[in-house]
């Protein structure tokens, strides 16, 4: 079973966690991974690309000319696809992009991602924060002692609403709770950092 240093919002180690084996310790699943993140921008989409048949356009209610002795084509309508300004074959139309991924294979996906960061020493925790009132600054001034710099993903306990507040306006830093913790968020950074109570919940879930 690994280990990892526990900080506190000084940067100074206060102790130490066991991580299980089971969670933070497998060979990285690259392919549950890919799987669960292409699922999740997929729900993100829209899906409102919208373009209108022949029978949405508008006029075309009469035959533009009788059905013999002009010479010319046949014609039921100036709204067919092949006039200007008629209907579109085969164009896009609302829908859903999102595809669904078996709960075991999210649940991979994220000890996969997990593993792979504690492999890297991408993985952070902290004892807590600690903020009394929201401090943009003192979060600033947290991440600076704990010398994690780029994009970052911060990961805290459900109720730290002091945290979440002061977190949230950091440029290049991303703060969820452990409930909402998914493979995307947790992949998409160059560092994670998790408060202890935080770290423990996602694991007990995970396990």
């Amino acid at each position: 079973m690994a280990t990892i240093e526990i900080k506190d919002a000084k940067g100074s180690k206060v102790g130490t966690a066991d991580l299980a084996d089971g969670v933070f310790g497998i060979e990285p699943h690259t392919f549950a991974v890919h799987q669960v993140v292409r699922s999740q921008m997929a729900g993100r989409r829209s899906g409102t690309h919208d373009t209108q048949t022949r029978g949405e356009v508008s006029g075309g209610g009469r035959k533009p000319w009788r059905q013999k002795g002009t010479g010319r084509a046949r014609q039921g309508t100036i709204r067919a696809p092949q006039w200007k300004g008629g209907g579109v074959v085969f164009g896009p139309h609302p829908r859903s992009y999102g595809f669904k991924v078996p709960n075991k294979v999210v649940k991979l996906a994220m000890r996969s991602v997990l593993s792979a960061k504690t492999a890297e020493g991408a993985l952070h925790v902290i004892d807590g924060f600690g903020f009394d009132e929201p401090s943009t600054k003192r979060a600033a001034d947290v991440l600076a002692a704990l010398g994690i710099e780029g994009r970052v993903t911060v990961v805290v306990e459900n109720d730290d609403v002091n945290a979440m507040l002061s977190l949230r306006n950091l440029p290049k830093v991303r703060v969820i709770t452990a409930s909402e913790a998914n493979t995307y968020d947790l992949v998409d950074n160059t560092a994670v950092l998790f408060t202890k109570p935080a770290l423990t919940w996602l694991e007990g879930v995970l396990s």
